[in-house]
């Protein structure tokens, strides 16, 4: 590939360094992300001038060509941005939305609400992406588009890890779907139905994409084979600025995602409780303890009151200091209390696990902390033969199955029905840390997990006890009421911790896989220093100028 273009491979200039997959620099911008192509693409837009929401676009689109299992044009996700010049926090609401046909009758079974068309909602990315390039961007869509363009056109080659998610999902995939990703390691993948697609998206945006030739053939495909998205879906959708969830922890200000993101609510909720509490001071074990029982009360409020906020009516009182004292006051610190003593307070829900997150700075100081989703890997395994879309199946996001588990192990609650238009809540949580001296752009996958993960990093930024590598890397734990079950990557607890837990009557699992692929940005706020940790649970790379 020559360096001529606004999009190269030829970038020179960067501090790439691996294991860690980290760089740092008094640069003037940074990029990390899930994987190295897709960085390459933001830097690009950096590179030829662009600013932080023009790399973010760029690298939105980008993954979603070579990180196919975890997001992509067919799917949604939260852009969480830092507009320096106003200083002013946004949010951009690019979440899938529910076809009408899903509130007038279907009935969802776990294969339908899991694989295949009928599990997809209608698609939030382009929106997004479209808003972040003509509104917030200053390089323009065909600039931001060309990268992902080109990837899908020219192709990339199969990473150990994408060829196990291959693997894993490949039994579901479509003809469209089988042709071109059932790929081996090392092989080749080439897109050129979607390369047309984004060319149609780089020209004319959301005109074409959910108005014009796109959104026909899309909906050809979809009425063809046993999708519920409609013509007037796709022209009802669009994407919603909302203000972020904002909360004061000890000294630190957290802006994160708000609903029908549950994130930044939860993570307010937790550290609401937390705020009398020293945590530096604790043992292992007690800390263990009460974080466990804190997630636990807070995941509960949040299965059974958070959902699509423009169609539940949230309690006033949910971050209510003296509700949550009260909570904190019923921990016992020598005994887990049982989810069941918990249980008329709430019924859980739950959130996609194969996502993806980057993370983004300027010169200029604007930051962008994006999540993006197709639900679980791979989406619904369809892909749209006229449009080479891969749809997600973010249907199983909802209240599908009342009372029965989603594909996360979670049972739904009301709050979080299906209703046609209606958002499905998520677990995603794009989250700026402001300290005093230093601030942290961060997010990560992990469906349900996700908001104990960022919090665990969090508390790991805040506290200070380690290095960022570690706040990125450390083996993680979670609870989130039911199961009423402590999960946990080996190497999250010393032996005598999870002793002493289980004396105070936690179920601990130790977890076979891990979760998570966190990218992470610390600023330095006296030196403008940058550090850039991407984690190596995946494949990704940080990036400065």
């Amino acid at each position: 590939m020559n360096c001529c273009g606004i999009y190269s491979l030829c970038l020179f200039g960067m501090l790439v360094f691996s294991t860690p997959v980290q760089a740092e620099s008094p640069s003037k911008g940074m990029v990390v992300a899930a994987h190295p192509l897709a960085v390459e693409a933001g830097m690009a837009m950096l590179e030829h001038g662009g600013n932080a929401f023009d790399a973010a676009a760029a690298t939105a689109l980008a993954l979603g060509v070579v990180e196919p299992g975890s997001s992509g044009i067919g799917g949604g996700g939260f852009f969480l941005l830092y507009i320096a010049k106003e200083k002013r926090y946004i949010m951009l609401d690019a979440r899938e939305s529910a076809p009408k046909l899903a509130g007038q009758g279907e009935v969802f079974e776990t294969e339908s609400s899991i694989n295949g068309p009928q599990s997809a909602g209608v698609p939030g990315l382009a929106a997004g992406v479209d808003r972040l390039a003509t509104v917030y961007g200053s390089l323009g869509r065909k600039a931001v588009t060309e990268p992902a363009i080109r990837l899908a056109r020219d192709g990339f080659k199969v990473s150990p890890r994408l060829a196990g998610m291959i693997k894993w999902r490949g039994e579901v995939f479509n003809d469209a779907a089988q042709h071109v990703f059932a790929k081996q390691q090392g092989e080749r993948i080439q897109q050129p139905a979607l390369a047309d697609t984004l060319g149609r998206f780089s020209m004319h945006g959301i005109a074409d994409f959910y108005h014009g030739e796109t959104a026909g053939r899309l909906v050809a495909d979809m009425q063809r084979d046993g999708g519920l998205i409609r013509l007037n879906d796709l022209a009802a959708y669009g994407v919603i600025e909302r203000e972020p969830v904002s909360f004061d922890y000890r000294g630190f200000h957290f802006v994160s995602a708000a609903l029908p993101s549950s994130g930044g609510m939860t993570l307010a909720h937790i550290f609401a409780q937390l705020k009398d509490d020293d945590l530096k001071a604790l043992s292992p074990a007690d800390r263990a303890h009460l974080l466990i029982e804190a997630m636990k009360r807070a995941y509960r409020d949040r299965n059974q009151y958070l959902g699509d906020a423009d169609f539940v009516t949230i309690p006033v009182d949910y971050l209510d200091t003296g509700r949550l004292k009260k909570l904190r006051d019923s921990i016992d610190m020598q005994h887990a209390t049982s989810s069941k003593k918990l249980a008329g307070f709430a019924e859980p829900i739950g959130a996609s696990v194969d996502t993806t997150h980057f993370s983004i700075i300027d010169k200029d100081g604007n930051m962008v902390s994006a999540t993006l989703s197709i639900n679980y890997g791979f989406g619904s395994g369809y892909v749209s033969p006229a449009t080479g879309i891969l749809l997600n199946d973010e249907m199983d996001d909802f209240a599908t199955r009342p009372g029965k588990p989603n594909a996360y192990g979670l049972v739904q609650g009301k709050a979080n029905a299906v209703a046609p238009g209606k958002r499905m809540l998520s677990s995603m949580t794009p989250t700026f840390v402001i300290g005093p001296k230093r601030s942290f752009i961060v997010g990560t996958p992990g469906g349900s997990r996700i908001i104990s993960m960022v919090l665990l990093a969090s508390l790991g930024f805040m506290l200070d006890e380690s290095s960022p590598e570690n706040w990125v890397n450390a083996a993680r734990f979670h609870h989130q009421f039911l199961p009423d079950v402590v999960q946990y990557e080996k190497g999250a607890f010393a032996q005598d911790v999870v002793a002493e837990l289980a004396r105070r009557g936690h179920v601990l699992k130790q977890m076979n896989r891990q979760y998570g692929n966190m990218q992470a940005i610390v600023v330095d706020h006296a030196s403008g220093k940058l550090t850039g940790i991407s984690d190596q649970r995946g494949e990704g790379v940080a990036l400065s100028r």
